[in-house]
């Protein structure tokens, strides 16, 4: 595997286990903040949760909560270790600028195309800050973010 993303919030290396969503997905009133899972009854994703993940988003539904909701997630530790989005989506993007500027940890994103999304799904990946995406071969806590 050798992918590049595009670095849009620049982080440490991350790893976590690679959580390709079926279908975009709007973080407010789709993604519980205090566990991470997804909580939309018409998401085909229904019942898995985010936290520790490589979230790769083909797709966000608007909503100018959807901030809030990762800010909370971050706060909570139960953000992603990484996002990967088909499309930047500002408004999403400005939960981890906030989550940062209250120097909280939080995790990097990058613009991957959905098309490429899809073959992450339930591997073992780790990202590096530059976005190089490879399989993780390390064995150990996968929602681990940084310290690679």
């Amino acid at each position: 595997m050798a992918l590049i993303a595009e670095p849009l919030i620049p982080g440490a290396a991350s790893r976590g286990l690679g959580l390709a969503l079926r279908a975009p997905i709007s973080f407010w009133g789709g993604v519980d903040p205090a566990t991470g899972t997804i909580i939309d009854a018409r998401h085909p994703d229904r019942g898995r949760n985010i936290a520790g993940t490589v979230l790769a988003l083909p797709g966000t539904i608007g909503s100018s909560s959807a901030s809030a909701v990762l800010l909370e997630l971050v706060h909570a530790g139960r953000a992603p270790a990484a996002l990967l989005l088909d499309q930047p989506d500002a408004i999403l993007l400005l939960g981890l600028v906030v989550a940062r500027e209250m120097g909280w940890p939080c995790p990097p994103a990058f613009r991957l195309a959905a098309a490429l999304q899809a073959e992450l799904d339930a591997k073992p990946l780790r990202i590096m800050a530059d976005g190089a995406i490879a399989l993780d071969e390390e064995p150990g806590d996968r929602s681990m973010t940084g310290g690679l």
